[in-house]
C-alpha cells in the first residue's frame, strides 16, 4: 500500500512539474483567469446604463423641459441631447450616435394642464434589445414620478404621459435576431483566428518546421500560404450562416452581401494576424489553442456583444478600441437590419483595417524571426 503511495505521489509531482515547468505553460495557465475574473465583474451587467437620448422638444415649456431633465439626471442615462427636427433626431439613431429619440408634441403642456394625458413617441434602437427595453422601462419609470409630481402641482389625476414606443430597425424587438447576427460574427473571427493560430504550432508538433525553413519558398510566401486557407474556409462558413440565418432564423438582410464580406475579410485579416502570433509563439498545438482561447474570451467580453460598450468602465472602452470584434458586430448589425453603404460604416471599417495592418506587421515580423 505503501508502494501504491509513492507511486501516485510521484506521478502527481511530475505532472505538476510538467505543467508548471515550462514559462509559457504558467503564464497561461494563471494570467487568463485572473483577467476574465475582472473583465466579467466590470463588463458582465444586464442593466443599460450610460445610454444617450435625443430629444426634440415641440413645446418648449416648463412641463417639457423639466421631463427631459427628470431624463437627464438619472443615473441611468448619459445624458439628454437636444435634437432640431425629427430628422436630425433619426439619423443621430441611425447613426448609433443616441441609442433612442423622444418627440414632445407642441400642446404636451397644454394636455396636462387640462388633466389629459399627453402622448409622446419614444423611438428606440432595435438591433440591441435588451438595451432598448431596459431604456423603455427606465423612462416609464420617470414619466410616472413626473405623472405623481404633476398631479400635486396642479391637483388633479388623470394628467399622465402616454409614451408611445416605436422601435427601428428590429421592430418587434427579437432578441435572437441580435443572438444570431453577433453569433455569426463571432464564430467566423474565432474560427479564423483557431485555424491560424494551430498553423505553425502544428508544423513544430509535427517536425515539419525545419523542412519550411530549409525550403525556397520566402518568408512572405509562407506567410500568404498560411493565411489564405483560414481566410477561405472561415469565409465559406460564414456565408453557411448567413444563409442559415436568413431562411432557417427569417432574419432580414437589408445591406449589401458584397459589403458584408468584403467587411468580413478585412476583419479576419486582423484575426489571423493575431493567430499567426500565437502560432509563432507557441511551441504545440495545446499552447495554441489555449493562447488563442486566452484571446478570445476577453475580445467576446470587450465587444459589446454581452454588454454594450458604453455600460463598461471608462478605462475599458478605450481598450475596445483595438478590439476587432467591436466593430465587425457594429458592422454586421447593420448591414443585416439596415440598408447601409460604405460611407455609413467608414467609422468602424477604418479602425479594422488599421488593426489588420498592425497585426499583420507584427505577425509577420515575428514569423520572419522564428524562421531565421
Amino acid at each position: 500500500m505503501t508502494e501504491f503511495f509513492c507511486r501516485l505521489g510521484a506521478l502527481i509531482k511530475k505532472e505538476f512539474l510538467s505543467i508548471l515547468r515550462d514559462p509559457k505553460s504558467r503564464i497561461i495557465i494563471i494570467a487568463p483567469p485572473l483577467i476574465q475574473l475582472a473583465l466579467f465583474a466590470n463588463i458582465l451587467t444586464m442593466e443599460t446604463k450610460n445610454a444617450v437620448v435625443l430629444a426634440v422638444d415641440r413645446s418648449q415649456t416648463l412641463e417639457s423641459r423639466e421631463f427631459i431633465a427628470g431624463i437627464g439626471a438619472s443615473s441611468w442615462f448619459g445624458g439628454v441631447k437636444a435634437a432640431a427636427d425629427e430628422q436630425q433626431a433619426r439619423q443621430a439613431l441611425a447613426k448609433e450616435k443616441a441609442q433612442a429619440a423622444l418627440f414632445i408634441p407642441q400642446d404636451f403642456a397644454r394636455r396636462l394642464k387640462k388633466g389629459e394625458n399627453a402622448e409622446v413617441l419614444l423611438l428606440l434602437d432595435g438591433r440591441t434589445p435588451s438595451a432598448a427595453s431596459g431604456i423603455e422601462g427606465y423612462i416609464s419609470e420617470i414619466a410616472a414620478a413626473f405623472d405623481r409630481k404633476t398631479a400635486q402641482k396642479i391637483g388633479t389625476t388623470g394628467a399622465n404621459i402616454d409614451i408611445a414606443v416605436r422601435v427601428r430597425y428590429n421592430p418587434n424587438a427579437v432578441y435572437q435576431w441580435y443572438l444570431v447576427i453577433s453569433l455569426i460574427v463571432i464564430l467566423a473571427l474565432v474560427i479564423s483566428l483557431m485555424l491560424t493560430s494551430l498553423s505553425v504550432a502544428r508544423e513544430r508538433e509535427l517536425g515539419t518546421f525545419e523542412q519550411l525553413i530549409v525550403s525556397p519558398c520566402t518568408a512572405f510566401e509562407l506567410l500568404v500560404g498560411k493565411t489564405v486557407p483560414p481566410l477561405i474556409i472561415a469565409l465559406i462558413l460564414q456565408a453557411v450562416m448567413t444563409t442559415a440565418a436568413v431562411f432557417c432564423f427569417d432574419i432580414p438582410f437589408t445591406g449589401s452581401p458584397g459589403l458584408f464580406f468584403f467587411a468580413s475579410f478585412v476583419a479576419m485579416l486582423s484575426l489571423v494576424g493575431v493567430g499567426l502570433f500565437i502560432s509563432s509563439v507557441c511551441r504545440n498545438q495545446q499552447q495554441a489553442v489555449l493562447g488563442a482561447f486566452s484571446f478570445i474570451m476577453p475580445a467576446v467580453l470587450l465587444s459589446g456583444f454581452v454588454s454594450p460598450v458604453a455600460d463598461m468602465p471608462v478605462a475599458l472602452q478605450y481598450l475596445t478600441y483595438a478590439n476587432p470584434l467591436r466593430f465587425f458586430i457594429d458592422i454586421g448589425n447593420a448591414l443585416f437590419l439596415k440598408d447601409v453603404g460604405i460611407k455609413d460604416i467608414a467609422d468602424e471599417l477604418l479602425p479594422l483595417a488599421g488593426i489588420a495592418v498592425f497585426t499583420l506587421y507584427f505577425a509577420a515580423r515575428t514569423f520572419k524571426r522564428n524562421l531565421e
